[in-house]
Order: C-alpha cells, then sequence, then structure tokens
C-alpha cells in the first residue's frame, strides 16, 4: 500500500502531541513530508518546541518542524492552556530539543511542498486553528486545486460547543481561516466534537496503553491522564475524548469513520456565536459537496489502532 504523503498543521497541546506520536509511528502508511505548527493551545514559540519535542522522542528527526502563525488573520489569539498545562504538554518536563525548526514560515513551507508533489497526491492534517492553511492559500492559490484533501479536527453541531456554547476551540481560535478553508472547494473530512466526543479514553483503554510499558506509549499515558484529571475538574465525570488523533486514525482507517456530505459556513462576526459551525444536511448535493462531516465514529477500533502502532 502507498503511503499517504502528509502535512501534519498542528498546535501541541495534548492531543496534538498524541496525534503526531501516532502519525510518527505509522511510517509504512503516512509519508510525513513536514509538521507544521500554529500559535493555538498555547503560543506559538511553544507549540513549535512542543512539536520538535514529540519529533525526538519519535526518533523522528529527519521530518522537519516549520513554525508558523502567532496569531489569527483577524481576531486577537486565545490560547487553551487551561485544558493543557503551560508548557502545552501537560505533566511532561518540557526540554529543548537537539534539532531546531526548519528555517521559513510554516504557510510558505506549505506551499512549497504542495507545488513541488504531483497535483492531488498531499494531504494536511490540520489540528489545530487553520491560519497557516487559510496563508497558504492566499500566497499561492493554486494550492486549493493541487492538495488532495485536508482532514480537520474542528467544529461541533449536535454536541454544541467546547470553548463557548456553540463553538469548537480549533475554529473558534481562526473562525475566518476557517471559513477561507471551507469555502474554497478543497475536498475536506471534518471530525467535529460530534465525532471525537465518542472516542473517549476510559479507564479500561488508558489501562492497555499502560500495560504496553513503551518509550512512547508511557508517553501517551502521562498525557492521557493530564487529560482525564482536566476533563474531572472543569468540564464533569465523563472520560475524557480523544480529540486530534482522530484526524490521523481517519487516515490510517477510514473504515472506523462514517461521513455524509454537508454544507459548511462558519460565523465570524457574531459576538455571542463566533466560530460556530453551521453544518447543512438538508438538501446537500452528495456528488457536489466538497466537504464530509463525520457522524460515527468506531470508538473501539480506533483506541486498537493506537495500540497497534504504540506497540511497534
Amino acid at each position: 500500500m502507498t503511503a499517504i504523503p502528509l502535512i501534519v498543521d498542528c498546535d501541541p497541546g495534548v492531543d496534538d502531541a498524541v496525534a503526531l506520536l501516532l502519525a510518527f509511528a505509522a511510517p509504512e502508511r503516512l509519508e510525513l513530508l513536514a509538521v507544521t505548527t500554529v500559535g493555538g493551545n498555547v503560543p506559538a514559540r511553544l507549540t513549535a518546541r512542543n512539536a520538535r519535542i514529540i519529533r525526538q522522542i519519535a526518533g523522528r528527526q529527519a521530518v522537519p518542524v516549520y513554525a508558523g502563525a502567532e496569531q489569527p488573520l483577524v481576531r486577537a489569539a486565545e490560547a487553551a492552556s487551561h485544558f493543557h498545562g503551560e508548557s502545552g504538554l501537560g505533566w511532561m518536563e518540557p526540554f529543548e530539543p537537539d534539532v531546531p525548526t526548519a528555517a521559513g514560515h510554516a504557510a510558505l513551507a506549505i506551499v512549497e511542498t504542495v507545488m513541488a508533489r504531483p497535483a492531488g497526491t498531499v494531504t494536511v492534517a490540520a489540528m489545530g486553528p487553520m491560519t497557516n492553511l487559510a496563508l497558504a492559500m492566499r500566497l499561492e492559490p493554486a494550492v486549493v486545486d493541487r492538495l488532495a484533501q485536508v482532514v480537520v479536527m474542528g467544529g461541533a453541531r449536535r454536541e454544541g460547543g467546547n470553548i463557548t456554547a456553540s463553538a469548537e476551540y480549533n475554529i473558534f481560535a481562526d473562525p475566518h481561516s476557517a471559513q477561507i478553508v471551507f469555502s474554497s472547494g478543497l475536498p475536506a473530512v471534518v471530525l467535529g466534537l460530534d465525532a471525537t466526543h465518542q472516542v473517549r479514553t476510559t479507564p479500561e483503554r488508558l489501562a492497555a496503553i499502560k500495560a504496553l510499558d513503551r518509550p512512547a506509549a508511557r508517553i501517551v499515558a502521562q498525557l492521557l491522564e493530564f487529560s482525564q484529571d482536566v476533563e474531572r475538574r472543569l468540564v464533569g465525570p465523563e472520560p475524557p475524548p480523544l480529540h486530534d488523533p482522530c484526524t490521523i486514525a481517519w487516515l490510517l482507517a477510514p473504515e472506523l469513520f462514517t461521513a455524509v456530505p454537508v454544507g459548511l459556513s462558519v460565523e465570524t462576526s457574531s459576538p455571542l456565536t463566533l466560530g460556530h459551525t453551521a453544518v447543512e444536511f438538508r438538501g446537500t448535493d452528495p456528488g457536489g459537496s466538497a466537504i464530509r462531516w463525520v457522524t460515527k465514529v468506531d470508538a473501539d477500533g480506533v483506541y486498537a489502532l493506537l495500540l497497534e502502532h504504540l506497540r511497534g
């Protein structure tokens, strides 16, 4: 099976870190061309460092990490360190990685990487605010037609929001960039809270990861334990959802997911519903919609996939 050429655009972030470890652990399935980082869960200087920390833990220092946008396109930056810890990596002890970030801005790296590859081959997994991708589209509009697809963790419909009553954090953090991406015509698979809230780290699933006793598995377990603690303190007793790794799981095993064509727009002006994703199922032409919204997930299958790749 041919590996998928992939750019991971992220803002690590606890769940981004788990997603990166899963992606790094699947070289036979994912040809990681670059990791690009953006300010989001924590400031941009930390997300770039955190991506390099995870890269070093995974032993994949040959994959370049490019630092990107520090601020959203229009609105002021709003971090989510209350969910990820001040460092962005929960209880992990951060360190300065051996290999620095690659030269150049992440948006330019996306443009150059996509334009250098055959049309319709490169996928972007977008796990944070989509500022870098929107900037890349502005720099080179041809990127839209040359990308194979973007797999997005973001948005909410049935579940409501996790940062405001109706907005999911990644979209809320830069709604203007999200609207640029979703209105571009670029094929997109969107895993909103409707999907990721089905994928929760129960005590049994966490115990199975701990039982692997492998370096990456130990890091994943620590990150997920931090998420459990935060969820109990800030949200409630239900196990925490596994958000960003669902993008990588989709790429590795799309049969675990059900997705339907939708119309999707992002609210960019209302002070009350900023970042709300208006997801329209009614009257959507299956052949005419570029966007698919994930409605159902085989959560046991996602955790089995994570275990398989952490086992090595």
